[in-house]
């Protein structure tokens, strides 16, 4: 009979059941509790630090003793890592249990993993990696001839498969002799190949063929992995290089976060630490092979299958993995080091992939990265015969229009108010974050949806279906609907704000010193929805708002009927309230539609495709670049977009789908405010930039 043990990891009061002898670490994962380790329980890493508590715990039944672990073996006593054991620590994958014990999980072992998308969809194009595989059969060496293995090797190239010239470099040659002695003279070469477009239109494009690596035997597995950089999130695609298909996928908060929430801090620190950019470039370095340690342990592959890297991210993260100094970046005239396409090997920016490719994509300009141009490569903008509006949104949000003829690119500083960062009640969409929110219009009162449970909260069994999981925030989708649920309700106006006098009809309106907040939720974590919380995503929206319309005006475009919302955040977003919200112009609502992440769909093109980096360079070179920070018209517009939906524009799309608010038939009352309030806004969208 197996004896079991009561395990309550704190601060979350996760409660699990484990066997007696498993690991801390298992019944973590069992009962799906933040613990970070990326070693697979062989006590390498020191991530999985925790440390047991001692004493009664009259709210969970038991008593912790010093014994409820057992005592450190010889993994954990010769522990050399680089996060040391700290007082009283343990690693989670090396301590058994022995009896009932309270674990508390320190915030540095602590991972809260980002929602990723799972599927992608790649579109109709035809799969033609720019990495393949070629079998050899070699023939025996004899004494007295002079050709090389190296000479060998491309010889065959040549004749058995038609690949003239292929250049052998330097770093393939190590594995070049034992892979031919243990494959008995039979190996399996990892070609790369890259078409150099010509010079002027006369030439033809220069093939460049060369060995990667070469492989004992017959081998016929070659994957590659897809990555897109953001800043709060990385995301990261396994497929097979020949077939097309995505073999697993895998997503990471971005550890860059503890330098700074937004880019421009990021920027600042690399300015004024000495070792900045090493340490920021270090950081994403690292995160990216951790992920695709996760993605080949998915797939069950090893790591050597991986043959070629396509990595994408905004200017400022491409910089960084590649160690480039982001600096210039910061500032006017925001110069980019590198814009196209950068070809390179993975072990050139330090990821552990021997033998494999790199491919950096290209950028557009110094705030639209290669991001936002996979993007555009997966959702066609600068295909389409109509005009179609592509925008990313993030802490940085780009934005892509095209209009059946030419593109147009530009970059709006909305901030992190979009995915819940730096509000009072806004958290990173991890369980427990609240994602769709209703208030009804009569009592005010709220109902609302959580990361983690399918119910409502005003549905049976919604606290049952919680079970542990406390509901301890609101994630950016939820900002979104709770803001714009409370303008469709009356409790705020279109200038966002909330109206006190409410407070006497419902008492989820409460004073907040000189203003008002509304309450979304009172215990076990209090919730409400400040002023403050508005005016921030009232300046996110407006600068996202007024960067779109800038680019409708230099395209003449006065409605875009097919609006994409890229993204994790778009994916999740309610295109209504989005539109309520004003975050993009009116049009047919069943026009605007998350796409997902539409960035890494792109890089997964360009892994699978060489006639994609191709396209993608071509595209982005040819995009028009509008810069806001320069348009002395974006001001004017972004003070527009900071009322609900908009202070000039119409919205009758949305009018058919929803009922907006009156409003006041005169403003004369508020004009002395307004005047106040529009100096205080740019200069807000100053301090933003």
């Amino acid at each position: 009979m197996t004896i079991e043990h009561r395990v309550v990891f704190t601060p979350s009061g996760i409660e699990a059941t484990a066997p007696e002898g498993s690991t801390v670490l298992d019944a973590a994962r069992g009962a799906g509790v933040d613990i970070d380790s990326v070693c697979g329980g062989r006590g390498l890493c020191g991530r999985c630090q925790v440390v047991p508590s001692t004493g009664q715990y009259a709210k969970w039944g038991l008593t912790s003793s010093d014994d409820a672990l057992a005592a450190a073996g010889p993994t954990e006593l010769d522990y050399r890592g680089r996060r040391p054991l700290g007082p009283s620590h343990r690693l989670s994958c090396q301590a058994a249990v022995l009896g009932d014990v309270v674990i508390d999980v320190p915030p540095q072992s602590q991972v809260h993993r980002p929602v990723v998308r799972k599927a992608i969809d790649l579109g109709d194009i035809t799969v033609d990696p720019v990495v393949t595989l070629h079998y050899l059969e070699l023939p025996t060496a004899e004494l007295g001839e002079e050709t090389s293995d190296a000479e060998r090797v491309a010889d065959a190239l040549a004749d058995q498969w038609d690949l003239p010239a292929v250049e052998i470099p330097a770093s393939a040659l190590a594995a070049l002799s034992s892979a031919m002695a243990e494959g008995n003279g039979a190996v399996t070469a990892v070609v790369h190949t890259r078409l150099r477009e010509p010079a002027d239109d006369c030439g033809a494009a220069a093939v460049e063929r060369q060995v990667l690596t070469v492989r004992p035997g017959y081998c016929d597995e070659a994957y590659g992995v897809a990555v897109d950089v953001g800043s709060t999130t990385v995301a990261g695609y396994l497929l097979d290089l020949a077939t097309g298909e995505v073999a697993a996928t895998a997503g990471r908060m971005n550890p860059q976060i503890r330098f700074g929430e937004d880019l421009m801090s990021r920027v600042s620190y690399a300015m004024l630490n000495p070792d900045g950019t090493a340490e920021l470039t270090a950081a994403v370095r690292a995160a990216i092979d951790e992920l695709i340690d996760e993605l080949c342990e998915a797939a069950g592959i090893g790591r050597g299958n991986v043959c070629d890297l396509v990595i994408v991210g905004n200017p400022i993260m491409h910089h960084l993995v590649l160690g480039i100094d982001p600096t210039p970046l910061g500032a006017a005239p925001f110069t980019l080091a590198v814009r196209d396409g950068v070809w390179a090997t993975a072990a050139d920016i330090g990821i552990d992939l021997p033998g494999a490719a790199l491919y950096m994509g290209p950028c557009i300009a110094g705030h639209v990265g290669a991001d936002a141009v996979a993007a555009m490569l997966a959702e066609g903008p600068h295909r389409s015969a109509s005009p179609q509006l592509l925008v990313d949104v993030g802490t940085n949000a780009e934005i892509i229009l095209g209009d059946g003829r030419r593109v147009w690119a530009a970059s709006s500083p909305t901030g992190p108010a979009f995915e819940g960062a730096q509000l009072s009640c806004g958290q990173r969409a991890t369980a427990g974050a609240i994602e769709r929110v209703r208030i009804d219009p009569d009592t005010l009162e709220p109902r609302f949806k959580v990361i983690g449970c399918d119910l409502w909260s005003d549905d049976p069994g919604f606290g049952h279906a919680l079970g542990s999981l406390e509901v301890t925030g609101v994630c950016g989708s939820g900002i979104i609907e709770v803001i714009a649920e409370m303008y469709l309700t009356g409790i705020i106006d279109h200038r966002g704000v909330i109206g006190g006098e409410l407070a006497e009809r419902s008492p989820r309106i409460v004073a907040d010193g000189r203003t008002f907040s509304y309450v979304l939720q009172t215990e076990p974590v209090a919730l409400s929805v400040t002023q403050n919380d508005v005016r921030a995503v009232q300046l996110a929206k407006a600068a996202l708002r007024a960067g779109i319309d800038l680019l409708a005006e230099h395209a003449g475009l006065a409605e875009v009927a097919d609006v994409r919302l890229a993204g994790a955040f778009g994916a999740h977003i309610s295109p209504v309230h989005a539109m309520v919200l004003g975050m993009v112009p009116d049009g047919p609502v069943d026009g605007v539609k998350g796409v997902g992440n539409a960035s890494g769909a792109g890089a997964a093109r360009m892994l699978v495709a060489g006639a994609q980096r191709a396209e993608a360079e071509q595209a982005a070179r040819e995009a028009v670049k509008i810069e806001t920070a320069t348009e002395a018209r974006f001001q004017e517009l972004f003070v527009a977009a900071m009322s609900l939906p908009h202070e000039t524009a119409a919205s009758p799309h949305l009018a058919k789908v929803v009922d907006l608010p009156p409003r006041a038939s005169s403003d004369s009352e508020h004009a002395g405010t307004r005047r106040r309030r529009t100096a205080r806004q740019q200069r807000a969208t100053q301090e933003q930039r």
